[in-house]
This record gives structure tokens, C-alpha cells and sequence, in this order.
């Protein structure tokens, strides 16, 4: 495509041990679908993400622009329960790919080549209930 813009967008597999308890951590295998992708302005993507631990049901997605040293969280399933950071809201959309809590998918639409150049990574955590000491009397 003679003269259209092309976006590289690199996409690493990483496991992240997030939400870790005071005895210890677990690793998980967390596993993405594209290595990395060639992309125009205007086009729609679908990144996927699984894993084999079905009491892992929280999946997030994080984006690292180039040159910066911080992930951007995107937003995350719960169960199957999609959460939006609001400033992703207008170009990503998170989804379940099947009846499973194992496997979902990152949707990048409408590319921007300044806003959407980045690496993305996929993570799971258990979802975890904590309740707050009550006050003391």
C-alpha cells in the first residue's frame, strides 16, 4: 500500500506476579497471540491472552508506550465483567473469548499512530476478597 502509514505494534508474551499474599507468590503461564503486528491508521485488532488456571479470573491488560518506563493499565475482566480505565474507553474494548474465565481478548479499533504505538501486555491475578479490620472500640 504505496504511502500509507504503517504502525508497528509489538505484542510480548510476559507472566506477571500480581496480588501476591504475605506467605508467597504462585507463577503463572500466561500466553498471547501475536508476537507483533504491522498496522495502518483507522484499522481494528484483536489481541488474545489465556491461561490454564481456572481459579485465576481476573485478567488486565496494560499498555507501555515507547520510551516510557510505565504501564498504563487499559482495564481488566473480572469473571467476565469488563472494567475500562476511561481514557481507553473510545479505541479498546476488553472481552471473554469463550464460556471460560481462562481466556480473553484485547480489541484495539479506530488506530491512532501517535496514541496506539506500543507494547502490550496481558496479566492474571485471583480475584481476592479482603475485609477490613473494624475499628477498634
Amino acid at each position: 500500500m504505496k504511502g500509507a502509514l504503517r504502525v508497528f505494534i509489538l505484542v510480548k508474551m510476559i507472566c506477571f506476579l500480581l496480588f501476591c499474599c504475605l506467605a508467597g507468590c504462585l507463577g503463572l503461564d500466561v500466553r498471547q497471540s501475536v508476537s507483533d503486528l504491522i498496522m495502518k491508521p483507522g484499522d481494528e485488532e484483536q489481541i488474545s491472552c489465556s491461561h490454564d488456571r481456572t481459579d485465576y479470573r481476573v485478567m488486565l491488560w496494560y499498555q507501555q508506550s515507547p520510551g516510557d518506563t510505565a504501564m498504563k493499565l487499559i482495564g481488566y475482566l473480572y469473571f467476565k465483567d469488563p472494567t475500562m480505565e476511561e481514557s481507553y474507553k473510545d479505541n479498546f474494548n476488553i472481552s471473554d473469548l469463550s464460556d471460560k474465565t481462562k481466556s480473553g481478548v484485547l480489541s484495539i479499533t479506530k488506530l491512532d499512530v501517535r496514541e496506539h504505538t506500543a507494547t502490550y501486555f496481558c496479566a492474571a491475578s485471583q480475584a481476592q476478597c479482603v475485609e477490613a479490620p473494624s475499628a477498634p472500640h
